[in-house]
C-alpha cells in the first residue's frame, strides 16, 4: 500500500497485477489499482480532475489528464471516504505512476492533493534496491 496525505486528506494505493488481462509474447502487461481518498480534514472537498504522470520499464513517459475519476468526481464531507478501481497496460513488465488530483473546496478554492508514486511490476520481475 502507498500513501501520501496533503491537506488533511490521505491518498492510499495498492496496485496489482492482472495477468488474465496481460500477454507477455504481445508485450501487453496491465494492473489494476484499487485508491482511497480519506476526507481526514474539517472541511467539505470535491474532486474535479485526475493527473497522472506514467513511466515504463524503458522510460517512457505517458501523461494522462481528466475530469474527475472513473466518470465521477466525488464529494467527500469531513470523515468520507470515496474508493474506486482503475487499471493501467504498459508494453513493459515494469513502471512508476505518480500524479495529483485536483480538489475544490467549499469557498471554491482549488488545490492539488498528491497521488503517491506506486510501482508497477509483474510478480517475479519485481526489481531491488542495493
Amino acid at each position: 500500500m502507498y500513501r501520501a496525505v496533503t491537506r488533511n486528506i490521505e491518498v492510499l494505493v495498492r496496485p496489482f497485477y492482472l495477468e488474465d488481462r496481460s500477454d507477455p509474447s504481445e508485450n501487453r502487461y496491465v494492473w489494476g489499482y484499487q485508491v482511497t481518498i480519506d476526507n481526514r480534514s474539517d472541511e467539505f472537498v470535491q474532486l474535479l480532475s485526475r493527473y497522472w504522470h506514467i513511466t515504463d520499464g524503458q522510460g517512457r513517459v505517458e501523461e494522462v489528464r481528466g475530469a474527475g475519476v472513473v466518470g465521477d468526481q466525488p464529494e467527500l464531507n469531513p470523515g468520507d471516504s470515496y474508493q474506486y478501481t482503475s487499471g493501467c497496460p504498459l508494453s513493459t513488465p515494469s513502471g512508476i505512476m505518480v500524479g495529483h488530483y485536483t480538489m475544490r473546496n467549499g469557498r471554491g478554492e482549488t488545490f492539488d492533493i498528491a497521488i503517491p508514486a506506486f510501482s508497477l511490476d509483474m510478480p517475479g520481475t519485481r526489481r531491488t534496491v542495493n
